[in-house]
């Protein structure tokens, strides 16, 4: 797990609606509109406020590198947009990584196999526009096995695990033109466990809105 993830990994988030409430100034004037209706009993007992559809944020991400280091990561996410600069939810991970390991004259010793299924948490705020910051809990339960490229060593089934993660990070939200962006952060895994599949190091996340 010592490979540094150095390679740019693609992306797509899908988080228009908090792109869109950061950009949108009508949202904003909606909290200074008041009413000059007395308010009365019955509407004190209403909720003030409900979930609104249109803040509802698809996504996730996917991304891909290969070589001596291969990363593939399919994670659809969900979330909701509960301020202009906030949006919060949750999603599901799938994830596999693959590490080649040499001799001195570049031949393949063996390799390492390993695959993650889980659950992820992550919040987004916006500081100012166009800034994002980012934290994103996840437990992922890993197996795998290691394949040996010489000799007569049979493959060994790795026993099974979980690991637990958590990205933070921060970047830039790039506008295209409409409720389209670009999103380029850092992010860090600080849990730093032994199976992590996102390497020892920061890596750069580039994504879409649209």
């Amino acid at each position: 797990m010592k490979t540094t993830l150095t390679t740019i990994t693609l992306a797509i988030g899908l988080f228009a609606n908090a792109q869109n409430a950061l950009l949108d100034s009508s949202f904003l004037q909606g909290k200074k509109t008041t009413s000059r209706k007395p308010a009365t009993a019955t509407d004190e007992a209403e909720p003030s406020k409900k979930l609104d559809p249109n803040r509802l944020v698809f996504g996730g991400n996917i991304g891909a590198s290969f070589g001596d280091f291969t990363f593939v990561n399919l994670s659809p996410q969900v979330g909701y947009a509960f301020k202009p600069w906030l949006t919060a939810g949750a999603g599901i991970n799938y994830i596999y990584n693959s590490f080649k390991y040499r001799d001195f004259n570049g031949n393949e010793v063996y390799r390492e196999n390993f695959s993650y299924a889980g659950l992820n948490v992550f919040a987004r705020a916006f500081p100012i526009k166009f800034i994002m910051l980012s934290a994103q809990p996840e437990l992922n339960y890993s197996w795998g096995k290691l394949k040996y490229k010489t000799g007569n060593i049979p493959d060994q089934k790795l026993d099974g695990a979980f690991v637990p993660v958590l990205l933070v990070g921060g970047g830039v939200v790039i506008p295209t033109g409409g409720r389209g962006g670009v999103l380029i952060s850092l992010q860090y895994d600080v849990i730093q466990n032994e199976r992590s599949p996102y390497g020892t190091q920061p890596f750069v996340n580039v994504g879409f809105t649209f």
